[in-house]
């Protein structure tokens, strides 16, 4: 991929690793950071978003729809099978709306009901229906089960090979489980099929992973450039935002968010990428004021748990405690559900619960998603629970890819530090601090740990 204006229309898939860059930690690594929002795929909006943490968070659905599939409303495509029963691609772009609602509202019952209709759309029509078969890939990936979305694309590539939205789920379930060359893969072949918004955000994504931020943003750029909703736009002001984070320039940020929310005031994404602006910037006042417009609107883990640290980190117990009640409350219904345990859900037990049981969540999710962040995730609950030697292994697993993640290096530093290695801890610290109020607590303790470094003889 080339992020020069001479570059080709299709930029070709990465074909190897780019040396490590220094990690400032990334908003795309969450539910990042999403994530937990996902953290999962997005069926035809782009790969998943990079949070503070290093988390992961979904990118917005409404980058596309299934070849073919009628697009608009819930209740619009309500009333569509309402008319039209046998209406396959009406139930597959139902249950797509459903998806794409369920990660706004972070209302778990919605992703039944996007079951419910997608079902009815495989009953309607069990063969050749790539569109269900793609947006059930999705729904598996909402609910971060990779393994059963890399199936159900695969299932979507084999019979609809010229689709692009089912290559782009195939990508993102190979990313989320670790298979980074056949993620790259998937995305070439999306780009090659349609080098459109979101393919070109996906291929940005593939850099971002690898730590070229130079490259993500060039091709983010294109992506903005290629957008055709207000939704694509949006997000892709948000992700460039949160480059000029990683790069500690807050103040492009605010400025990129800021002309993202002209025309989208409401978006929670972008609402949060200025929070951490705000806060980079020194402004907790204007940080806590978009962070609780995010929660508002979207009462994601990601959005809560930023909240209640930086409530924390003022003193404000017990709001920040408001947040973390949510936060408990939201992995109750997970944990009664069966689902794995995001990357905030482990980062929040590690930080304010149990690491014990942290690290006990952090294995379960390790097993059906060898992802980035959840080797960190799981290297920062083993650091809290003491058993700082396995830490150490999965935080270098984690920042193996060379991403750019200050939390990553910040998590690291303190392992190194535990381990009586202080160089090592010491290179990490100066790294993670590149970007000075990458978290609201453990930024200070970071600068604290340095100074004690640095002063011990």
């Amino acid at each position: 991929m080339h992020p020069d204006d001479t570059a080709p229309a299709t930029p070709a898939a990465p074909t190897s690793t780019p040396p490590p860059a220094p990690s400032r930690g990334g908003r795309r690594l969450r539910s990042i950071a999403v994530t937990l929002g996902l953290g999962a795929a997005m069926f035809a909006a782009g790969a998943v978003l990079l949070t503070p943490d290093g988390t992961t968070a979904p990118r917005p659905a409404s980058h596309g729809r299934p070849a073919g599939a009628p697009g608009g409303t819930v209740e619009a495509l309500q009333a569509r099978v309402a008319r039209l029963p046998k209406d396959p691609g009406g139930w597959a772009a139902l249950g797509m709306a459903y998806v794409q609602q369920a990660r706004t509202t972070a209302d778990p019952a919605t992703y039944d009901r996007a079951e419910k209709a997608l079902r009815t759309s495989l009953s309607v029509q069990g063969e050749d229906n790539t569109d269900a078969e793609t947006a059930m890939g999705a729904l598996a990936a909402a609910r971060h089960d990779f393994p059963t979305a890399l199936r159900w694309a695969r299932k979507a590539v084999a019979g609809g090979p010229y689709n692009s939205s089912a290559h782009g789920v195939l990508a993102d379930a190979y990313t989320q489980l670790g298979r980074y060359d056949e993620a790259d893969e998937a995305v070439q072949k999306m780009v090659d099929l349609r080098p459109d918004a979101a393919s070109l955000a996906r291929a940005s994504y593939a850099f971002e992973l690898k730590g070229d931020t130079d490259r993500a943003r060039a091709l983010m750029r294109r992506s903005l450039a290629a957008s055709a909703t207000p939704a694509e736009r949006a997000f892709a002001h948000t992700v460039l935002a949160s480059l000029d984070l990683q790069d500690a320039d807050p103040r492009a940020a605010l400025a990129e968010t800021r002309t993202g929310l002209t025309a989208a005031p409401d978006d929670p994404a972008l609402l949060e990428t200025r929070a951490r602006a705000h806060l980079a910037r020194g402004d907790t006042t204007k940080a806590v004021a978009d962070y609780r417009a995010a929660v508002a609107i979207a009462p994601l883990p990601h959005h809560l748990l930023g909240l209640g640290e930086l409530e924390q980190s003022l003193g404000n117990g017990e709001r920040a405690e408001e947040s973390y009640a949510l936060l408990r409350a939201q992995d109750r219904i997970r944990e009664a559900a069966g689902d794995p345990a995001d990357t905030d859900a482990i980062l929040f037990e590690a930080d304010h619960g149990s690491p014990r049981r942290a690290v006990t969540l952090a294995e379960r999710t390790l097993r059906a998603r060898p992802f980035v962040a959840v080797h960190d995730a799981y290297a920062w609950a083993l650091h809290r629970a003491g058993r700082h030697t396995e830490a150490l292994a999965q935080a270098d697993r984690a920042l193996a890819l060379g991403t750019r993640s200050a939390l990553f290096r910040y998590h690291r530093a303190a392992i190194h530090h535990a381990l009586g290695d202080d160089e090592a801890a010491r290179r990490d610290l100066t790294e993670a601090l590149r970007e000075p109020r990458f978290h609201p607590l453990h930024a200070t303790t970071a600068r604290d740990l340095l100074q004690r470094i640095d002063t011990t003889p």
